[in-house]
Order: C-alpha cells, then sequence, then structure tokens
C-alpha cells in the first residue's frame, strides 16, 4: 500500500506540472492563431494509450512517462518533420509567426512553472501558516549526530547563528538545505563564536552515510519501549528520564557519557511517570545500554515539557501573498546554488544528479497535501529553470536562438536548427542516462 500512496503522488505531480507546462506554449500558440497538431502527457512513441481528435488538435497520453509535448506546425523540434519542413510556409505554422511571438510561444511553458509554483506557495501559506522556533529560543543548541557534520566540526550543543553572512532567525525545514549549500557557518560554542568553513566536497560526503538530518532538535531522554530481555523491568515506555546517577539529565546525548562511565553497575536514576517523578534503579550493561529503545517526541510534546516554544503564525490571503512570492524566490535562488554546486567539479555534486527514481524517494509513504504541494511546487522550480538551460531541444535551446534573431535581425536557417536540434537531443539524452544511471548505480553497487 505504501508503494501505491508514493506512486500516485509521483505520478499526480508528474501529470499536473507536464500539462501545465504544455499549456504554457499552447495557449499563447493559440492566441497567435498558429496550428497545434498535439497535445500529449507522456510520450506516445509507435502508440499512444489515449487520443482524441478535437477541432485540429490530437490530444493524448502516451506510454512513455519521460515527460510531454506539443507539436506546433512549422516548428523544428523533436518530432524532426522534416517533411513539413520543405513545404512552402503556411500563415498558420510557427516559423511564419513574427519573432516576439515565436519567443512568447517558447518561454509559455517555463512562465507556467514559475508562476504554478509561486501559486502554490502563496496558497500554502494561507492554508497552513508557518509553524517554527526561533532561533533565540534555542537555549542549548542543537543536535548534531550526521557524520558529515561531526567531521565538518560540528558539535552537539553548538548553536548556528548564520550561514554565509544571513543571520539564521529561525529553524525551520529550510535550515538543513541552506547548511548543505553553506560555505562558512557562525556557530555559537559554550558562550563565544567561532565560523566553521564548510568542505569543498561536502555533497559528495552526504552521499557516503545514510540519509539523516544534518541538524535537528536535542531530545530528551524519552523511552519508547523497553526490550524483552532487559533487566530493567522498572522502566516503561514513555518514561522520561530525569537523572542518572544524581545527574541531571535534560537532553539525551548528555546519558550517554554517564551510561559509559558505568558500565556493569546498578545505579539511581529518576524519571517522570504520569506527570509524577518517579525513583527506581537501573541496570546498565556491559556496553554502556539500558537495554531500552528512544524515541523523539513531536514539537507539541516538547513544547508541553518546556523544551521549545513553538511559533505559529497564520496569514490572511493578502498576507500570505509576500510570503509565498518570498518562498518561491528563496526557493528559486536555492535551486540555482545546487545547479551552481553540479557544474563546479570542486564539489563532486554531480555524483549526486539524480533521475526518476530520485524524484520518486522525495515522495513520503503516507499521504500528505502539505507535503505533496511542497514537493510539486518545488518541481515545477526544477522544471521551470532545466528548460531554460541554453541546450538546442530545449525551451532554452530556442529561446536563444529566437534572441539572436531578434538581435541581430537574421534568422538562423532551417539547416543549422535541425542540426542544431539534433545536438541538444544528444545532450539531451546523454544528461537523461547519466542521471537514471546514477540512480542505477547507487541501488546496484551502493553509495
Amino acid at each position: 500500500m505504501d508503494i501505491v500512496i508514493k506512486l500516485s503522488q509521483f505520478l499526480l505531480s508528474l501529470s499536473l506540472l507536464i500539462i501545465l507546462h504544455e499549456l504554457g506554449h499552447f495557449i499563447p500558440a493559440k492566441m497567435f492563431k498558429t496550428r497545434v497538431e498535439k497535445f500529449y502527457l507522456f510520450f506516445d512513441v509507435k502508440f499512444s494509450l489515449l487520443k482524441k481528435k478535437i477541432g485540429e488538435t490530437e490530444y493524448g497520453i502516451g506510454w512513455l512517462p519521460l515527460g510531454g509535448y506539443v507539436k506546433i506546425s512549422g516548428m523544428i523540434d523533436e518530432s524532426m518533420d522534416k517533411e513539413q519542413m520543405a513545404l512552402p510556409p503556411q500563415p498558420w505554422e510557427f516559423r511564419s509567426k513574427p519573432a516576439w511571438q515565436r519567443l512568447i510561444i517558447m518561454l509559455g511553458g517555463v512562465t507556467v512553472n514559475f508562476i504554478l509554483a509561486f501559486i502554490i506557495y502563496i496558497g500554502m501559506a494561507f492554508a497552513y501558516g508557518d509553524t517554527f522556533v526561533k532561533n533565540e529560543d534555542i537555549k542549548d543548541g542543537y543536535a548534531f549526530e550526521h557524520p558529515a557534520m561531526l567531521k565538518a566540526g560540528f558539535k552537539t550543543g553548538d548553536k548556528i547563528i548564520s550561514i554565509d553572512g544571513q543571520k539564521v532567525e529561525n529553524f525551520d525545514s529550510d535550515l538543513n538545505m541552506n547548511i548543505v549549500m553553506a560555505k562558512n557557518i557562525v556557530v555559537e560554542r559554550n558562550g563565544s563564536q567561532q565560523t566553521i568553513t564548510m568542505p569543498t566536497d561536502f555533497v559528495d560526503q552526504l552521499s557516503k552515510h545514510e540519509k539523516g538530518l544534518l541538524v535537528s532538535f536535542r531530545m530528551p531522554f524519552a523511552i519508547s519501549g523497553v526490550e524483552e530481555d532487559s533487566p530493567n523491568t522498572a522502566l516503561q515506555a514513555k518514561d522520561l528520564v530525569l537523572s542518572l546517577n544524581g545527574q541531571p539529565i535534560r537532553y539525551f546525548d548528555e546519558a550517554e557519557p554517564i551510561l559509559k562511565q558505568n558500565k556493569g553497575k546498578t545505579i539511581p536514576a529518576k524519571v517522570l511517570r504520569d506527570q509524577k517523578e518517579t525513583n527506581v534503579n537501573v541496570i546498565i550493561n556491559k556496553e554502556g545500554k539500558l537495554g531500552v529503545s528512544v524515541g523523539s517526541l513531536g514539537l507539541a510534546s516538547l513544547e508541553k515539557l518546556g523544551y521549545y516554544k513553538v511559533s505559529t503564525k497564520n496569514y490572511s490571503f493578502l498576507e500570505s501573498i509576500p510570503v509565498g512570492i518570498q518562498k518561491g524566490k528563496d526557493q528559486l535562488v536555492g535551486y540555482g546554488k545546487q545547479l551552481k554546486m553540479i557544474f563546479n567539479p570542486e564539489t563532486k555534486a554531480y555524483k549526486q544528479v539524480g533521475g526518476f527514481k530520485a524524484i520518486f524517494d522525495i515522495f513520503p509513504n503516507t499521504w500528505s497535501w502539505e507535503v505533496f504541494w511542497n514537493i510539486t511546487a518545488l518541481l515545477s522550480i526544477m522544471l521551470g529553470v532545466m528548460n531554460l538551460l541554453p541546450i538546442p531541444a530545449l525551451d532554452g535551446g530556442h529561446v536563444m536562438f529566437l534572441l539572436y534573431e531578434i538581435v541581430s535581425g537574421k534568422k538562423p536557417s532551417d539547416k543549422f536548427l535541425e542540426n542544431a536540434q539534433m545536438v541538444g537531443f544528444v545532450l539531451l539524452i546523454s544528461l537523461l542516462l547519466f542521471a537514471n544511471g546514477n540512480d542505477i548505480y547507487k541501488a546496484v553497487i551502493g553509495k
């Protein structure tokens, strides 16, 4: 059932993005009285799953879910319809339209992608608001457990002050991604500030370990269960350990050194059980363990216990507009930084470029509209940026030649455009094979 939910979200998001992107080309083409021969979700190589002709346009669903397309008459595209291009230009064809109209048609897809992302972020701000913990309320620093973060020089208890000169106001979902792309991070440790310079190949280092949060809240020692063979029958699930051997315990990381120091011993402990403090004796085994599993608490429980103050901000519709626009701008800038890292060989970030499996893995196994729309908005930005790359066969390639035509007053020959389209198509297939090859390599051989 989990795989069905995950696959449903993946296909729904992908289909929505493809259809709206192609509508971005379709609508201005029809506005400028340009004939659109086909409008397809997915590719119909050899055959299509569904198709119906309405007016001059055939609408359909292909069997190959690698994207979608609109076939515009008189346009040199992936169809490489040389027979049509050999005939005299017709008034309804793309090649007969003024350059500015052709430019608008080609920019329509990415424009819709960016507008869609901003609309989603505005809608999410209005529907869900923001839930966060102010950085100033993090009194005892953050938890750092990821090996790559520890290797970079972070320690549990460090409080992040700024990232690349930008002050950290809140602990929210963007903090981990900002760390990935950071060059310098200022932390407060033991009352003084110090700067940690992030490794150039930090992204590559992350890939060598299991996925996990780079920074998280410090959690209390909350027992989620007691193992069957554990000698500590005095402990119960939902107990909160408050002290060990007379030493106060506020966070789980504070318990670990005490447990190691008392291997094989029985020591007194104090736990919070049903809102009452209870004294018990606990037995520590030779590995420095109690034979219990430790659970994480949600923000609501942490706030109730007095660990963190959770701030919630709701927005009116008008207030949500600038909030959503800012969120979209931040994500757009962030993705631009990611691309810059990928094209920089020193970062080795190109090793982490993924294909359809990587996108599929982003979606959770449980259905959440908030998560779905957040991922869809991000993918819309990614699709828009990728399509703007100046590669023939992508929208950006067509835009590049149209801008040349508008500036120089000279239109590239059809033969040149055909050759450029072929080169771009080969380059695009190579990038597709590389990205999906990375997915296969990771799945079969490992990281």
